[in-house]
């Protein structure tokens, strides 16, 4: 059962939502806001797994907002504007649903939200054999990850601060199940990136953060395999 609380500034989108949500099964609108702060207050109070948050407010916004609850609550955003997605996704929240919302698109964002409230933690961090020795790596220091050049059977990992570490015998299905599934995307056979290390994100290509040797940043062709799931991860 997904126990849901909105936010919007806009008591008219307020009031279409929960409309929505009442045709959907399993969902309950347990309370609804139109003033930032007084959700706050109130959130931790009040029984509910998921928060759907409008990102256009006044005085505060709902990526702000999400900041402070993303630990606690899964979060649903909406919106009008397309400009917010990468941005939203850097909080690892669960679906991004542009305004006007439509019942099968949020329907959609449910079901995503529903695996997630049913689903374990996974750890924060990854515990494998390494060419260091048996390593412990936080999933949030990681930026990228290739197969290895010299043994397909590792993976190279790229922490944020630049550090290089191998990961030995470790095939990408079983590497995928051991990272936060909103944190990280396959884009082709041989590569994973951070979604918090993606700088542009266009059909065919993704501009990360990382710069190369020659001061240019690094770029990652998207193979046609894994278009879809990466334009579902940012609600395209």
């Amino acid at each position: 059962m997904i126990k849901c609380v909105i936010l919007d500034d806009e008591l008219l989108a307020i009031s279409y939502l929960k409309l929505l949500c009442e045709q959907i099964d399993n969902v309950e609108v347990v309370k609804a806001f139109n003033d930032p702060k007084i959700f706050l207050s109130e959130i931790n109070s009040i029984d509910c797994n998921v928060c759907i948050l409008d990102i256009e407010m006044p005085g505060m916004t709902g990526l702000q907002v999400a900041e402070l609850i993303s630990d606690s609550k899964k979060i649903i955003f909406t919106t009008a504007y397309k400009e917010y997605a990468a941005e939203a996704f850097d909080l690892n929240v669960v679906d991004y649903v542009r305004k006007p919302i439509k019942k099968e698109r949020l329907i959609q964002a449910f079901e995503k939200a529903k695996e997630l409230v049913a689903a374990p933690q996974k750890k924060d961090f990854i515990e494998w054999n390494t060419n260091i020795g048996k390593t412990i790596i936080f999933t949030e220091q990681i930026a990228y990850i290739k197969t290895s050049e010299i043994d397909s059977r590792d993976k190279d990992i790229v922490l944020n601060d630049g550090t290089n570490i191998v990961l030995k015998n470790l095939n990408f299905k079983n590497l995928l199940e051991m990272l936060p599934a909103k944190g990280f995307a396959q884009v082709n056979k041989k590569e994973i990136i951070a979604l918090s290390a993606i700088k542009v994100f266009s059909t065919n290509e993704i501009i990360t953060t990382m710069q190369t040797e020659d001061d240019n940043f690094l770029k990652l062709q998207i193979g046609d395999t894994y278009k879809n799931s990466l334009m579902e991860m940012f609600g395209k």
